[in-house]
């Protein structure tokens, strides 16, 4: 909360909440004037007497502390750290308990003789009840950061001060202390507020993580670089996969609710589970892994098991079907794993299976992993492109022929491929390329069961699993005559589609996959800007030109080289994906902040780009108002503006 209103406003609202009862509408902001209404609604007169100000004993005192332990611990060093920035400004930083009573200073001796004056020292009280309008006691009732400036305080004896103070909060929202810096009011900085709410972020991180034990900690943010900063997310997953815990950053990034902490699992917000997730930090413990919320938007996460919980969770697999030939391919895809299993149900009987999809899905390793998870394994597998075999061939390769039946033909004749797969699977790819001639006689096989060879009048028996791939839509092709309906009916059985690589939800497994297959002896990984690129290109020829570019990417790695990023994809692939409006080149990152206001501006910066822009989303999850934000953003526009600037934070609060 910082007020713009001007004192002639301050005094014109003071005097007629005195004189009503009353705090007017549109003169003060909105919070300063609940503020005040709650301080005269507690029996406060700007001018009177303290509503029991009496400090605790010091045994009271180190009670509380005790109780406050840990708070204490983790708050201490950022206490410190903080004041180091604002030295210069005669300030004094304050941790009060979630009763409003001050347990820890540390600030400027000469402003803290002032301060101990309003009983601003270790064991004061600054609730509300007890002091009015202050930063501390007004954060504590607003559960958010507020900055109180001079006379916006209700009492009058505390009209020197200028205070900003920031909750912290649990990894379940409950309140653990206030933070809070307080200066005079001529030393007031624009500033304060934003460093104040950083350092209670900080703080929040600390102890969440301090007290992560038996659960899985997920680190998450919309860039992979901004993981480990600040900014982060940070959601606690319980062993069985419920999140039940985060801190702010992290329910935005969710979209959840502290309420709905405990009663939602981790798969119902993103496109994996625990155990799946756990099984892909295992194969790359040390990079972020690329995530996605069921509503489409990308995130990155790097989970942290407890040591006591990571022997339990993360070796185990996701839950999946037995490891036959099909579930070797399945790398986490809910479509594909849906297609997988529909098709373990028939192998065995006497049902046609009907693969559909783009052409590059894998259609025919599909096919292929569908034969040797079924009874026929140790059968053969015959493949048969029908879009690929010249069509004066197709009746002979398919039928065969008797000895001397045509001329040109092999003296022994030939079985032909339908008869090459019995006992096993036939597989016939692009079957809706296939002759209507030809569509006819292939009818009658599947109908009768026997073949007839050219050139003889005898028919032979066969026994196959039939498999059919197109890539066409052959219900489309019935309905306008350009495939026999008798033969759909009869090819379709069960009909699956394969998803496009576009639409899996599986990208980083399965390219990973893919990069195990083209270099088996070394551990490569994509760099995970590159991975996020690459998920979101469109990939006309599915996963055959995926399998392409990383094999060439791979060709581009040096000996010593484990990891491809941007230079190793070849030119006109990489011109195709920086064309493409959504995706750019990543830049070097740049040096990590090095102070708190650094700190503040770099989540300024993560909270717009996660928030697409919208200022008024950026700013809740800040912490601040949409005005202090604006406000932030044009000093920071003036600082870049400005020759010699100095970016410091001690400097900007000491007005060097």
């Amino acid at each position: 909360m910082r007020s713009t209103s001007t004192s002639v406003a301050l005094r014109q609202a003071r005097q007629h909440l005195l004189e009503s009862g009353q705090c007017p509408i549109g003169l003060v902001d909105e919070r300063l004037a609940r503020s005040w209404q709650r301080s005269l609604d507690s029996g406060l007169l700007p001018t009177g007497r303290l509503g029991n100000p009496d400090n605790l004993e010091h045994q009271a005192l180190r009670q509380l502390r005790g109780h406050h332990q840990e708070l204490l611990a983790h708050s201490r060093p950022v206490m410190e750290y903080l004041f180091e920035q604002v030295r210069d400004s005669q300030s004094v930083v304050v941790l009060a308990s979630p009763c409003g009573t001050l347990v820890d200073t540390c600030g400027d001796a000469y402003f803290l003789g002032k301060a101990e004056r309003v009983a601003l020292t270790s064991g004061a009280s600054w609730h509300e009840k007890q002091r009015g309008t202050n930063a501390i006691g007004t954060a504590l009732a607003e559960m958010a950061p507020v900055e109180v400036h001079g006379a916006e305080h209700f009492l009058e004896r505390n009209g020197f001060l200028t205070c900003a103070a920031a909750p912290i909060l649990s990894a379940t929202g409950q309140i653990l202390g206030i933070l809070d810096i307080s200066s005079e009011h001529s030393r007031g900085n624009p500033h304060t507020l934003g460093l104040v709410s950083t350092a209670a972020h900080m703080i929040e991180n600390r102890l969440l993580v301090s007290g992560s034990q038996r659960h899985v900690r997920l680190h998450l943010h919309t860039h992979p670089e901004g993981i480990g900063t600040v900014a982060e997310g940070i959601a606690l997953v319980s062993e069985d996969g419920w999140l039940v815990g985060g801190n702010r950053s992290a329910l935005a990034l969710l979209r959840i609710s502290v309420a709905q902490l405990g009663s939602i699992s981790l798969d119902q917000i993103l496109n994996v589970g625990l155990q799946e997730l756990l099984a892909r930090h295992h194969r790359r413990p040390d990079a972020p892994l690329s995530l996605r919320r069921h509503d489409g938007a990308p995130l990155f996460g790097l989970p942290v098991p407890d040591k006591r919980t990571v022997r339990t969770l993360a070796p185990s697999a996701p839950a999946r079907p037995p490891e036959d030939a099909l579930a070797q391919l399945d790398t986490g895809d809910a479509r594909w794993r849906a297609a997988a299993a529909k098709t373990r149900r028939i192998l065995g009987k006497p049902i046609a299976l009907l693969i559909q999809g783009e052409s590059g899905v894998g259609k025919e390793w599909f096919a292929r992993s569908a034969h040797q998870s079924g009874p026929r394994r140790d059968g053969p597998f015959i493949a048969i492109n029908c879009a690929a075999m010249p069509e004066s061939l197709i009746e002979s390769e398919l039928f065969g022929y008797s000895p001397g039946a045509f001329t040109g033909g092999r003296r022994e004749g030939r079985l032909g491929l339908l008869r090459e797969a019995h006992g096993g699977t036939l597989f016939l790819d692009e079957i809706g390329d296939m002759p209507l001639a030809l569509q006819t006689r292939l009818l009658r096989v599947l109908q009768e069961r026997q073949v007839v060879p050219l050139g003889s009048a005898q028919p032979v028996a066969v026994d196959f699993a039939l498999v059919c791939a197109s890539n066409r839509k052959l219900r489309e092709e019935a309905e306008q005559g350009r495939f026999r309906t008798d033969l759909y009916y009869r090819i379709n059985g069960l009909a699956v589609e394969l998803p496009p690589l576009r639409e899996r939800t599986d990208f980083e497994a399965l390219s990973h996959r893919m990069l195990q297959d083209i270099e088996p002896a070394r551990p490569l990984r994509l760099d995970p800007s590159l991975t996020a690129a690459l998920e979101k290109y469109r990939w006309p020829g599915n996963l055959r030109q995926c399998a392409s570019v990383l094999r060439t990417a791979c060709a581009m790695l040096d000996a010593h080289e484990e990891m491809v990023e941007w230079h190793h994809l070849s030119d006109d692939f990489l011109e195709e994906l920086q064309s493409a409006d959504r995706f750019a080149t990543p830049t070097t990152p740049e040096r990590p902040p090095q102070n708190l206001d650094e700190l503040s501006q770099s989540a300024i910066q993560q909270a717009l780009e996660s928030c697409r822009g919208n200022m008024s989303h950026a700013a809740r999850t800040l912490g601040i108002s949409r005005q202090t934000l604006y406000r932030k953003l044009a000093l920071r526009k003036e600082r870049l503006a400005a020759p010699d600037v100095q970016h410091s934070a001690r400097g900007l609060l000491s007005g060097r």
